[in-house]
């Protein structure tokens, strides 16, 4: 009965390191402050057209001209965190276009259906070794529900994207990714057969998605 029990509990705990366990250690790991007035009333204004419903916005102070933008916490406890290069070095379009974004993946509650997934996976593989259930079905049923994870997981990215084309059009969305991709030094990969077993979708594969869509 008590290792019955013990699955429960790691469902629970690997639900909350995927929705709580990103912003405790945003919290530690950047040197945050709040945005000064004028900053908040630009970021008030960004998040009024992108549709963005954040708790708390916290600035990261940029020491190395990085692009960092994110939306972490459960509801009721969401954090936008904001690197000061993303206000100092992109225009007004483009900020309102990642924004959106991270709009997109709050309405879809993209977060929270990985850390629902994550959980599931996890439970059932600590039943399979704890021998609660046999290793047979134990193994079918989580090469099954994790490949259903990974395929719903970009259904709803996808999703996420589509909540935010709708409100600033899917090309100003597909350049936004790609000047952040830029900044970032990196080149926006494409799907092959390592990147199936992602629930994150490729980012080059999103950008080709929307210009696709903008072309419909």
């Amino acid at each position: 009965m008590t290792l019955f029990a013990v699955i429960p509990g790691i469902v629970l705990l690997a639900f909350l390191g995927v929705t709580v366990g990103p912003l405790l250690v945003a919290d530690r790991r950047y040197d945050l402050r709040d945005p000064d007035t004028d900053e908040r009333n630009r970021v008030e204004s960004h998040q009024d057209r992108a549709g963005l419903d954040v708790d708390r916005v916290a600035l990261i102070k940029s020491k190395r001209r990085a692009i960092e933008l994110a939306v972490h916490g459960p509801p009721g406890r969401r954090v936008m965190f904001v690197s000061e290069t993303v206000l100092e070095d992109l225009d007004d379009d483009t900020i309102t276009a990642l924004f959106a974004a991270e709009a997109g993946r709050v309405e879809t509650y993209y977060t929270e259906f990985r850390g629902i997934a994550v959980g599931v996976v996890l439970g059932i593989l600590s039943a399979t070794v704890l021998t609660l259930v046999p290793f047979g079905p134990g193994f079918v049923a989580l090469a099954l529900i994790g490949f259903v994870s990974f395929w719903v997981g970009r259904r709803v990215q996808y999703a996420a994207d589509d909540r935010a084309a709708e409100r600033v059009g899917p090309n100003p969305l597909a350049e936004a990714f790609q000047r952040a991709a830029e900044l970032r030094g990196v080149e926006p990969r494409t799907g092959s057969w390592q990147t199936l077993f992602e629930v994150q979708p490729p980012l080059g594969d999103r950008i080709n998605r929307l210009r696709d869509r903008a072309d419909w």
